[in-house]
């Protein structure tokens, strides 16, 4: 991905949070972590999968499986590992709220 994708890939979840939410900027903050891999505009074919606009349990539930080793990963269980539980619930509402 180059600079400009991930530049507007941020962009794009920054435009979806209001900038005075404490909350919302934490989780578009947490969510950065996330487009580089996951964002709309990544090259196809991809292995990874796009989860902006899946329904926020589904990729909750799927986060937590990769941090409790329940979901094969070859990563993201060890980027998970660092996040809480409300963290992670965070980062699912910003991605299921985003095109």
């Amino acid at each position: 991905m180059t600079g400009k994708s991930t530049l507007a890939a941020l962009c794009l979840l920054a435009g979806t949070t209001h900038a005075t939410d404490p909350a919302a900027l934490q989780a578009r903050n947490l969510a950065a972590n996330c487009t580089p891999c996951h964002s709309a505009d990544a090259p196809e074919p991809n292995a990874i999968p796009r989860i902006a606009g899946l329904p926020a349990d589904r990729i909750l539930q799927r986060l937590r499986a990769f941090r409790s080793g329940e979901a094969p990963a070859t990563v993201m269980h060890q980027i998970v590992r660092g996040y809480g539980d409300e963290q992670l619930a965070l980062i699912a509402t910003l991605l299921a709220s985003s095109p």
